[in-house]
């Protein structure tokens, strides 16, 4: 098992209701039909499947879909949507399980390589890609550009959500490489706050080019969201793509 933080049942049967706008057709439709492209007539691993929000939707549409999932209570909220012999998924972490067969796409949204919390922990997620993939098959990533822009001196946390019912920010150790998102979320209009909280090792666009390479991977393009909009330093998130060579 690598250094990710297992999802909990109660998190995970509420992972869908929180994540309704991420699941909307009109975020999802950039990210399948961007996905859909790569994988052309082959088929299609995702790391980190959860709850299936990418994959089932990505498998309606003809892809075939394998996920790769660490938290069982995750898998089964997938379970509830699509059978095993549609959407076949292996309980296991995404740096070293494999599942047979080759693939023309490998991908990991979300900001989900930032669970794994160590360096060497996501060299091996490269690595694990690219065991998968065959020659000239992609691994997709999509992942926050991290936000140290906003710290001045002294300061450690950035807030990223302040609505009605969920407050949200980040806290950093710069030396580690590692933020803390930190929760609070309403239950019910007038309900108490519960409190939540997730570590994540975040990475630089430059570190996973490094990361690809050590895989023998090359990056092919560097997008700033789903409709492949220019990436510029002012980017606040990128859709990269590493190729295998053929």
């Amino acid at each position: 098992m690598t250094s990710s933080e297992l999802w909990t049942r109660a998190t995970a049967d509420r992972y869908d209701a929180e994540e309704a706008e991420a699941s909307s057709a009109a975020v999802l439709g950039p990210t399948l039909a961007f996905l859909a492209e790569l994988a052309g007539d082959g088929r299609a691993l995702e790391f980190a499947i959860g709850t299936g929000r990418v994959g089932v939707p990505l498998r309606e549409r003809g892809v075939p879909v394998v996920g790769i999932e660490l938290s069982e209570h995750m898998a089964a909220v997938l379970r509830r949507k699509i059978d095993e012999d549609t959407l076949l998924v292996a309980i296991g972490d995404m740096a070293t399980t494999v599942v047979p067969g080759g693939f023309n796409l490998v991908y990991l949204v979300y900001n989900t390589i930032t669970n794994l919390l160590t360096q060497d922990e996501q060299v091996e997620c490269f690595r694990n890609a690219a065991r998968h993939l065959e020659p000239g098959g992609r691994f997709v990533i999509e992942l926050g550009v991290p936000p140290l822009r906003f710290l001045p001196p002294g300061q450690v946390a950035v807030p990223f959500d302040v609505s009605e019912r969920h407050l949200g920010f980040d806290t950093f150790d710069l030396v580690e490489q590692i933020l803390v998102s930190h929760h609070f979320t309403r239950d019910g209009e007038d309900g108490p706050y519960r409190r939540e909280n997730s570590r994540h090792r975040y990475a630089w666009p430059a570190e996973l080019d490094l990361m690809a390479r050590i895989a023998g991977l090359e990056l092919e393009r560097r997008v700033a969201d789903w409709n492949g909009s220019p990436f510029t330093q002012d980017s606040t998130k990128h859709i990269s793509v590493w190729r295998k060579p053929a």
